[in-house]
Formats: structure tokens, C-alpha cells, sequence
């Protein structure tokens, strides 16, 4: 019985893989078009759909509004009630429909055509009412629903949801949307930890001692700073080397006679402020260190704890 669900699921599994297939080599100048239109609005795209598709387009319209397009998902059947008022006409609709002949849209599709608001329609059927009325037609390939008897949207669904995605990430190339950008509209959680920088991480009282320093000094600032290591200065100020636990050890004998230069590592790792923080743990976890000592123009600014990044979340 076991191997029943799971033939079951590698056969709507294949099915709609094979319909993505269809779907990607479908793509023509309408895609491009409806791209272009989309980068053209001054105001927001807005994502409708009934049933199954108002579920995919509430995805997305979120996907646009995280990668720098500003998108607002609005129900079909509330637009008709008082809800058309938030669609103006510095804005763009993005309208669902498996069939294009869905009724509750008829009142939205009025709107955009009265108003001159730009319209995108996605459907399976190119004569359809949807894809008649639409500006942009984006029409879906023919394939067959995963559940075998075409009554359950599944095929149709995952089409409409990979192309809402294939627009989405079209625009953000477009626009060079960078992780800087995305950590902006994502600051919390898994994702924002992530995405978090350094500097924001970063301790700016730093365990710092000149290269001519003793050891004696050096050990009292190992000590108060509780990071386990401290780093070296030139007389310019920037950063020689650290010393940390092993150079302790290695220079066990004699180690009050000499001076900061002496025991410390030369050319110690370092990062900059502005580098993501997963880059900075990634660093530690590979050679195995606990601290990164953060240089700006050469010369020391901060210092990050793997322990600073676990309590960040990125872990």
C-alpha cells in the first residue's frame, strides 16, 4: 500500500514537471511584454484571482511586494463590494484565472478596461473572456491535471504560481535587487538573520594592544575583554597580527620577557564591516577560530564572536 502513495506521488510529480516543461518553452514576446508593463507602473501591481488562484496570487503578490515590486492582492468578489476603490489608475492588474471565465472577475476586468488601468491576463484558454479583454495575454500550455480526472487545479495552479515566480525574479534582475534590498523587506527571522551584516553584529570595544606592548599587558587585556584573543596595532594604528590560546602555548617559555610583536600571528583573518554576517561564520566554522577581528581601511573596527552569529539566529 506504501508503494501505492508514493507511485501516486511520483505520477503528479512527473506531471506537472513535464507541464513546467510546456510552460517554459512556451515563453514569447508576451512575457517580455508584460515585464516592460509591469516596469512602467508608477503604482502597484495588483494580484487577483478566485478559488485556487486567489490563493496563488496572494503568493504572489507577496513575492513581488519582497523583491521591489510593489503588489497588492485584492479579492475578487470584495472588489465588487466597495474593495475596486484601491485599484487607480497609476496601477497595473494581474489577473488569475484557470478557465478566464471565472464571474466574479467581471466586475474587476470592467474596471481596468474603464479606467485605462493596464491588464495582464493569465488563463489556459486564449479566447477566453479574460485573455480577450487583457492587454497582455499570458495564455497557459494545455496539460492535464495531476489528479487525473481534470477537476482538482493542481497542474494548472503550479503553472500559474512558476510564472508568477518567472515575472517576479524578471523584475528583480531587472532591477539589480541585491540582498541589501531583500534584507530590507525580510528583518526578522531565519531569512533576516541571514541576511544580517557585520557591522550589526559587531563589537566595537575591541581587546587592542600596540605591537611593542609586553606580554604582561597584553595578557591583563586578554583577560578583561573575555574574547580569548587580542589584536596587534603598528604604530599607524592598523591591524598587525592577534594573538590568541596556541600563540600562548607556543611561546610558553620566556612568554613575560617579550613583547606583543613577538608571540602574535602575522596577517591575522579579518572582514569587513559591510560583509554579510553568514559570510563571517562560514569563515570561523572552516578554520576553526572563534573571532574575526572587522578592518576598515586597514585598521581595526570591530570584532565578532561566533557566538555574536548564534545569537543572531544563524545557526
Amino acid at each position: 500500500m506504501t508503494q501505492d502513495y508514493i507511485e501516486t506521488a511520483r505520477r503528479v510529480i512527473l506531471t506537472e514537471a513535464d507541464a513546467l516543461g510546456l510552460l517554459a518553452d512556451g515563453l514569447g514576446p508576451e512575457f517580455t511584454e508584460a515585464v516592460d508593463r509591469i516596469l512602467a507602473v508608477k503604482g502597484r501591481v495588483i494580484v487577483s484571482g478566485m478559488g485556487k488562484s486567489g490563493h496563488v496570487a496572494r503568493k504572489i503578490a507577496a513575492t513581488l511586494a519582497s523583491t521591489g515590486t510593489p503588489a497588492q492582492f485584492v479579492h475578487p468578489a470584495e472588489a465588487s463590494h466597495g474593495d475596486l476603490g484601491m485599484v487607480t489608475e497609476a496601477d497595473l492588474a494581474l489577473v488569475l484565472s484557470n478557465s478566464g471565465e471565472t464571474p466574479e472577475l467581471a466586475d474587476l476586468i470592467a474596471h481596468t478596461r474603464r479606467f485605462r488601468i493596464p491588464l495582464i491576463g493569465v488563463a489556459s484558454r486564449a479566447g477566453s473572456t479574460l485573455l480577450r479583454q487583457a492587454d497582455v495575454a499570458l495564455v497557459l500550455p494545455a496539460a492535464e491535471e495531476a489528479c487525473g480526472n481534470g477537476i482538482v487545479p493542481t497542474t494548472s495552479t503550479t503553472m500559474t504560481l512558476a510564472l508568477g515566480d518567472a515575472i517576479a525574479i524578471a523584475l528583480m534582475e531587472h532591477r539589480k535587487f541585491t540582498a541589501e534590498h531583500f534584507r530590507t523587506f525580510h528583518p526578522g527571522g531565519k531569512l533576516g538573520a541571514l541576511l544580517s551584516k557585520v557591522g550589526d553584529l559587531m563589537h566595537r570595544d575591541m581587546p587592542l594592544v600596540r605591537d611593542d606592548a609586553p606580554m604582561s599587558e597584553a595578557l591583563l587585556v586578554i583577560s578583561q575583554k573575555g574574547y580569548g584573543v587580542t589584536g596587534v596595532t603598528d604604530a599607524d594604528g592598523r591591524l598587525a597580527g592577534i594573538i590568541t590560546d596556541g600563540d600562548l602555548r607556543r611561546h610558553m617559555q620566556g612568554l613575560l620577557d617579550r613583547s606583543a610583536a613577538e608571540v602574535m600571528t602575522r596577517n591575522p583573518r579579518i572582514i569587513a564591516p559591510d560583509a554579510l554576517a553568514e559570510a563571517a561564520l562560514a569563515e570561523m566554522q572552516s578554520r576553526k577560530i572563534t573571532c574575526l577581528f572587522v578592518s576598515e581601511g586597514g585598521r581595526p573596527c570591530g570584532i565578532l564572536h561566533i557566538h555574536d552569529c548564534l545569537r543572531a539566529g544563524l545557526v
